[in-house]
């Protein structure tokens, strides 16, 4: 993995998961907004770095541990999960002994998928991962979940560095049809599963809120994948910013539920 920091350490950490087909570098317009009085943490999957090698989520979760430990963070105000980030972050909160205080999910891609599709999936994600790279972002509009020009250069520099194999090890343990893990009560009560009415991955919130009957699982009337993170950073950060100090939403016009 690679790691990118801002703001100062003292202040309360907040830990970034990125989507798919993107670098840890996409979450840095809403880490900006929040840098003033957050101390933010944007890893990269070593799917995306140049010369490393896949292992699996469990090293992957352990390279972040490791990284925190160096930077002297003993709590997280918020752990940030996009897309498929929501994968790792599951593993993550599942596993560490670090206290989370507050947990966002943006557009969580929690499907549940059998070994055989994930495998014949992998050729046709690596191709357009990697296609946006070759065309400098130019298939962006026709392939992606997002075709926002304001996240193509994340797209474009994930493609660069990406490997087949990284890809197809991702793919063997990512996305299982298992059931979902177990979170304690308390934690699901901080935690907020967002979906975007206009987005496929809209499909997969009944089965979360049956696995997370405690969380929070507000839709965004109106919005795609991850879309008001990607055109309104600064807004999104000031949201994230209410979760942390007191766990609600702020008045926003398009939620529908929480």
């Amino acid at each position: 993995m690679l790691f990118t920091t801002l703001g100062n350490k003292s202040n309360p950490a907040v830990l970034f998961f990125h989507a798919m087909g993107v670098t840890g570098a996409s979450s840095e317009p809403v880490a900006k907004a929040l840098q003033a009085h957050y101390f933010c943490i944007l890893p990269t999957s070593t799917v995306y770095c140049a010369g490393q090698v896949y292992q699996g989520k469990q090293d992957e979760v352990r390279q972040v541990e490791v990284f925190l430990k160096t930077q002297g963070v003993t709590r997280l105000a918020l752990v940030v999960a996009s897309s498929i980030g929501a994968d790792l972050a599951m593993d993550f909160l599942t596993t560490t002994h670090l206290p989370v205080e507050h947990v966002f999910f943006d557009g969580g891609q929690f499907a549940q998928i059998g070994k055989g599709t994930r495998r014949i999936m992998v050729p046709f994600l690596y191709m357009a991962i990697k296609s946006l790279y070759w065309s400098k972002g130019g298939t962006l509009k026709k392939i992606m979940w997002c075709d926002d020009d304001a996240i193509k250069p994340y797209f474009i520099a994930a493609g660069k560095a990406l490997t087949y194999g990284n890809m197809r090890r991702q793919m063997a343990d990512s996305l299982e049809d298992k059931p979902f893990p177990a979170l304690p009560e308390d934690l699901q009560c901080r935690c907020w599963f967002e979906f975007g009415s206009a987005e496929d991955h809209l499909k997969y919130r009944a089965a979360v809120r049956k696995a997370y009957p405690h969380g929070h699982h507000p839709i965004f009337e109106g919005c795609n994948h991850m879309q008001y993170q990607i055109r309104d950073p600064q807004g999104f950060a000031s949201m994230l910013t209410s979760i942390i100090e007191q766990n609600v939403l702020p008045p926003l016009p398009f939620v529908k539920s929480a």
